[in-house]
């Protein structure tokens, strides 16, 4: 079968009903903060489970602020995950915090609560401040295990969800914890880059269920300033009296807002996620059956876990060949990720090849294949017979 167009490994859905309201915003008076902003928290808030909100410029920037309202300064130290984006690492560093990394488990590629365990109990209880556990892939990470850590240890947790909006984690117990909806973590995190499950062009959330952290996030977003007279100091000596025009920068914040297009955009995107959602695991479960007792390694969910899929990765021998090969036939694959410790800057502070083998294995060999909804059937298949065809 030949194929003409090519096949990447992610793309966003723009649907007329997208375009319309975008065409809306830029026709009212409003295109940065707009009344989009609150309807798109609100909505998101209510999907996601969480009571509280926050969008944000991108999931950078929603990293850096939850980082920042949670008190990471030079000194504070952070664990994460070797296997993300390098985001998850460097939202402590921009606050001069000091990012330790514990392994991943080698079945979900998830960071490991015991690996984690291993590196709080090799230091003394006080050393280290948080945890990033990251829902890789969209494989919800095991939120429960790192708060009883957080709870012995006397630590935070913000959970990097921005592969698994709609993901899910039911417990033993039969208690069933949505991605980001505050029960376990302080804060967590999304992105609504162009090919996560939400789309906006750049974009973030946080979501939180603690009303103080909620309140500061909005002013770390707008410069650490706030327009609310209950919120304002008191009036110094001499201070002329205070008008509708005031406001008060009382930290120094920064100007992560999303504008009104964005958000415009992201609900309306927002409004069709289940669907979305659906047709990703539709994919993954042809991948999955396809793939079945050939030399294509799956990394297969637990009946517990509702995976998001935000990717669908597969594990091979000769992942470069398999690589190469496949962007001759216009299949555009793609690496998650190269493991953060490796990186020249993470480098300088000591950190280095063999330090973690289970998530240099896992990279060795790991390539996410093309998921997002708007693929067809004809096309998963294209990508399924290139596959097979070079591994055999």
């Amino acid at each position: 079968m030949k194929q003409v167009n090519p096949i990447p490994y992610g793309r966003q859905h723009i649907t007329d009903d997208d375009i319309l309201a975008v065409n809306d915003v830029l026709r009212s008076p409003f295109l940065t903060q707009g009344p989009n902003i609150a309807a798109f928290e609100a909505a998101f808030a209510a999907y996601i489970g969480a009571t509280y909100a926050v969008a944000i410029a991108n999931g950078t920037a929603a990293l850096h602020l939850c980082t920042m309202a949670l008190g990471v300064q030079p000194g504070t130290k952070v664990i994460t995950t070797p296997i993300t984006f390098s985001a998850s690492a460097n939202c402590v560093r921009y606050c001069g915090g000091e990012v330790y990394f514990a392994d991943i488990d080698p079945e979900t590629a998830l960071l490991d609560p015991k690996a984690v365990r291993a590196l709080l109990e090799a230091h003394p209880k006080g050393t280290f401040s948080g945890i990033i556990p990251v829902d890789f892939a969209g494989y919800p990470v095991d939120l429960p295990a790192f708060r009883q850590l957080a709870d012995e240890f006397g630590l935070w947790l913000i959970e990097d969800a921005c592969h698994a909006p709609g993901g899910s984690l039911t417990t033993a117990d039969g208690k069933t914890y949505r991605c980001g909806d505050g029960s376990l973590a302080d804060l967590a995190i999304f992105s609504f880059h162009p090919v996560k499950h939400i789309a906006s062009g750049e974009g973030g959330m946080i979501t939180t269920n603690d009303e103080n952290l909620y309140k500061h996030l909005l002013r770390l977003r707008t410069h650490g300033i706030t327009n609310k007279p209950d919120e304002w100091t008191e009036l110094q000596p001499g201070e002329p009296e205070r008008g509708g025009w005031y406001m008060q920068m009382q930290e120094l914040g920064y100007n992560y807002r999303l504008t009104d297009m964005q958000a415009a955009l992201g609900l309306s995107q927002l409004s069709r996620a289940d669907q979305m959602l659906a047709r990703r695991r539709q994919i993954a479960a042809r991948y999955d059956e396809a793939f079945a007792g050939t030399a294509v390694k799956t990394i297969v969910p637990a009946a517990s876990a509702g995976h998001a899929y935000h990717l669908y990765v597969i594990q091979v021998e000769d992942r470069k060949g398999l690589y190469d090969f496949l962007r001759t036939k216009q299949i555009f694959a793609q690496v998650h990720y190269i493991p953060v410790h490796t990186m020249p800057y993470y480098r300088q502070f000591g950190w280095n090849w063999g330090d973690f083998p289970h998530a240099e294995q896992y990279y060795a060999r790991c390539l996410s294949l093309p998921m997002y909804p708007t693929l067809t059937d004809k096309e998963q298949q294209y990508v399924i017979d290139t596959v097979i065809t070079m591994i055999k």
